[in-house]
């Protein structure tokens, strides 16, 4: 049986002919990226809240429920001409399995009624998949009318993040596969894409497995993909014997290796965003105010 529900289409709206000049909370740290992305058109930064809550293990149903609040507020703003600033949300999830709208029950060696996590049926594009802890997500909710009016570009885009982190900080040549969504290193696929656009706003994102326990992958096929595995970065540098960029990240902690990895993310997402993050400070799961 199919897993599926109606995805409502997406109207097309002309892109703003300039940005608007965006304000920021006098309280928030700035994190610009300097590096121009031949690649990617922009007229110039936009700024972009962070709720960076990376070392947080977090609820999957919390941060979703928070993603669409988030949404919805945005909406209004473009609606009314005013959506000044971009937003961004990082953390680990408790372990979960999402399934997107593309998700069968034949991906499962469980019964959706009997599942050994929590199970949730999400909006996203895509199949099953596992978070947990270990794995770093984002969850980008920007508005493609300043990036780039295309899902598929933006995909790629999300990929192009990964794969500029795998080399540049842990000398692991990734790569995508012709006619599959993620980021793949040989036949192992170490991040996820799963996304949701409604008025050319994004949410869900992606997921990169930096130190996750990847025994509950073996419960599912993901992403519905039988012939290829699922990796993490640990086993990977474990297993390499090409030097690191990083002084003896081959021997690193978990914890250690979650702080390198979320750094040269939160940079290479500025880069091929051409984004600038103001860090948002306080508890804020609950409270996604603007």
């Amino acid at each position: 049986m199919t897993l599926s529900f109606n995805i409502s289409s997406n109207h097309l709206i002309p892109p703003r002919p300039t940005r608007p000049q965006s304000r920021v909370p006098a309280s928030a740290s700035h994190l610009t990226s300097t590096k121009p992305n031949s690649s990617i058109q922009h007229t110039n930064t936009r700024r972009c809240i962070c709720y960076d809550m990376y070392k947080q293990v977090v609820p999957f149903a919390e941060a979703w429920s928070w993603q669409k609040s988030i949404v919805d507020q945005r909406k209004s703003l473009v609606d009314g001409n005013e959506d000044e600033l971009d937003s961004l949300i990082v953390l680990q999830h408790q372990p979960v399995y999402t399934l997107g709208t593309a998700s069968s029950e034949d991906n499962l060696s469980f019964d959706v009624k009997d599942s050994p996590l929590p199970l949730y049926q999400t909006e996203r594009g895509g199949e099953v998949t596992y978070h947990g802890p270990g794995q770093l997500v984002l969850y980008p909710i920007l508005n493609l009318r300043f990036q780039k009016m295309d899902l598929h570009w933006y995909m790629r885009a999300l990929e192009e993040v990964v794969i500029r982190v795998l080399f540049s900080t842990f000398s692991l040549k990734a790569s995508r596969v012709e006619g599959l969504t993620g980021v793949w290193v040989g036949d192992k696929k170490l991040a996820a894409v799963g996304i949701r656009v409604s008025k050319w706003l994004t949410y869900h994102g992606l997921a990169l497995n930096v130190s996750t326990d990847l025994s509950p992958f073996s419960r599912i096929i993901p992403c519905g993909i039988k012939d290829r595995g699922v990796g993490n970065i640990k086993e990977l540098l474990r297993g390499s014997n090409k030097p690191s960029s990083i002084s003896g990240c081959h021997d690193e902690d978990d914890g250690t290796l979650i702080d390198i990895a979320h750094e040269s993310l939160l940079k290479e997402f500025c880069e091929v965003f051409q984004l600038e993050l103001c860090h948002q400070s306080g508890s804020i799961l609950r409270s996604p105010d603007r």
